[in-house]
């Protein structure tokens, strides 16, 4: 469907990728896969016909149907919800008018015979064939469909976009790609705006009527659950998996290991060959021996071994100091903005548990946070623990740095004891290495900023930590040292995020916000989601 050949990308002398050959085939579900810089997105790109590669090309069918959602976009106002996803179906109505348009200049023509005529009845007929193909009696019923599974309440269809957060004009974007049907979808970090029941209503879509997909994301279950083959991006080349991500993850240990044991024995044979050529270099009778292994030295092409997955690296929390039995207890809360987000809210969290917020975006979880934190006035009661000390990552902690010192700088002044010897790994962790970590905060963009900041919350000497979706800008890896830290965590955690891989096993008890109330579930987020999907066939049955 797609072929790609011999894509090369270099920025400023450095070599993003190249020689990089593959095809996209219809129904395959492809990961894209690699460390941050890699290349990923800008593939992606190159994909999208968004920008172009140094050398190389990519070539698809002409009628083929491309959408690309990317990372960050560009949005405009002045239409409503609904009416913006409508756009999706434009190029019918233009393709109507075209039609309605030659048929016209037909009537009024009467040289029947003539080349032109001929051809204007040509393209009105195929034009025709394609729009009646199209079933339009339903596209309202099908944009409707899709703004629901994606979190819109039929409230917002006649709301102005502009009303809505970027995460939301985010979904709008996603609604139309989707509805266009298009023969290949190329999705940057799609879930990061999404909340669990619509990154559900999405992978339920894509498996069952989308065509060719490739994407980019952090979030492993997604991935797990929607792709069958991966492409990593590694070192300026690509592998090739026909296989899942956690297929592939098997398979790249495997390859790591064989090429650590031929790079070890090249280096071995590299070694004994300098040792022959030192010894005999000045003998008569082994000078064309010597001559001949100087000469396969420097022909020899090095074995290199792929990036050292650096997922093993622990991050250590100091000790908490030890707070009350109940370090937050809610009683009867209610915070009401232009509208009622939650009434009669209750809860008590005791020491050492690990809970999370969920629900859809809107209903309430960071407003609850915020209340919890005395950021912002509610009714009802919220009374903190004995000697709580809280470590709290918001949205805008980045905003919240030194802009004037350096990365390294930001880390070490908070760092104490042996965590200091090891500041240049857990920035390695955090995506932070080489020259990167000596850049001033103020040069870094906000996913750098995030990581730094949470990095920097996550070595302060607090037992009571809430994060509001803290994944966000990770990558796997790095989400990985944070759930390992946060299972080793021994003070209590909140926290609010629709990252299901990354909540499981870390939480016990799950909290529901929806429809202006907070329930209590006394479960882990797999057995949550569980007894949703029941209580929505439940639901379903009793509509039909």
């Amino acid at each position: 469907m797609i072929s790609v050949d011999n894509l090369a990308v270099e920025f400023g002398g450095t070599v993003l990728f190249q020689n990089i050959s593959f095809q996209i085939n219809e129904k395959d579900r492809i990961a894209l896969m690699g460390k941050n810089g890699a290349g990923k997105s800008t593939l992606l790109k190159i994909l999208a016909g968004e920008r172009q590669p140094n050398r190389g090309q990519v070539t698809a069918p002409k009628d083929s149907v491309i959408a690309y959602l990317p990372q960050h976009l560009m949005t405009e106002d002045g239409r409503t919800v609904f009416e913006e996803t409508c756009q999706a179906f434009s190029h019918l109505k233009e393709t109507e008018a075209e039609i309605e348009r030659i048929n016209k200049e037909l009537e009024t023509r009467t040289d029947y015979e003539s080349d032109d005529y001929m051809a204007l009845i040509e393209k009105v007929s195929s034009l025709s064939e394609k729009f009646y193909a199209i079933d339009m009696t339903h596209f309202e019923e099908d944009v409707e469909k899709t703004l629901l599974g994606l979190g819109f309440e039929r409230s917002d269809f006649q709301r102005q976009t502009s009303e809505f957060s970027g995460g939301w004009r985010m979904r709008i974007e996603l609604a139309k790609l989707l509805l266009k049907n298009p023969d290949v979808l190329l999705l940057d970090e799609p879930t990061n705006h999404l909340d669990i029941e619509s990154i559900q209503w999405l992978e339920d879509f894509i498996m069952n009527s989308a065509k060719a997909v490739v994407l980019i994301s952090h979030d492993k279950r997604f991935v797990d659950s929607i792709t069958n083959r991966t492409i990593e991006i590694t070192m300026g080349r690509i592998y090739d998996y026909k296989a899942t991500y956690s297929h592939y993850l098997e398979l790249r240990k495997e390859r790591r290991e064989q090429q650590q044991k031929q790079y070890e024995e090249q280096q071995k044979m590299i070694q004994e060959t300098k040792d022959f050529i030192e010894r005999f270099k000045g003998t008569y009778s082994k000078t064309l021996q010597v001559q001949s292994r100087v000469k396969m030295l420097e022909k020899l092409q090095i074995i290199e071994v792929d990036e050292e997955d650096t997922s093993r690296l622990k991050l250590r929390f100091p000790p908490s100091p030890r707070s009350g039995q109940y370090p937050v207890i809610g009683n009867d809360v209610k915070k009401t903005y232009d509208r009622v987000i939650f009434d009669h809210a209750a809860f008590t969290i005791q020491r050492g548990e690990k809970v999370a917020f969920v629900g859809r975006n809107g209903e309430g979880k960071s407003t609850m946070v915020k209340c919890i934190m005395g950021e912002v006035e509610y009714e009802g009661s919220l009374q903190l623990g004995h000697n709580v000390q809280i470590g709290y990552f918001a949205q805008n902690s980045a905003s919240l740095l030194d802009e004037n010192v350096t990365v390294f700088q930001t880390i070490d002044d908070i760092a104490k004891g042996d965590i200091r010897t090891k500041i240049k790994d857990m920035l390695g962790a955090f995506m932070f290495s080489g020259e990167a970590i000596d850049k001033k905060v103020k040069v870094l963009s906000g996913g750098e900023r995030q990581r730094l900041a949470l990095l920097k919350l996550l070595l302060e000497p607090v037992n009571f930590l809430i994060l509001d979706e803290p994944t966000n800008h990770l990558d796997l890896k790095t989400k990985d040292v944070l759930k390992q830290a946060l299972l080793e965590f021994d003070g209590t955690l909140i926290c609010v995020s629709h990252d299901r891989d990354f909540l499981d096993g870390l939480v016990t008890k799950v909290y529901e916000f929806g429809h202006q109330k907070v329930k209590e579930h006394l479960c882990g987020i797999n057995e949550f989601l569980e007894n949703k999907k029941m209580e929505n066939l439940q639901e379903i049955e009793r509509k039909k």
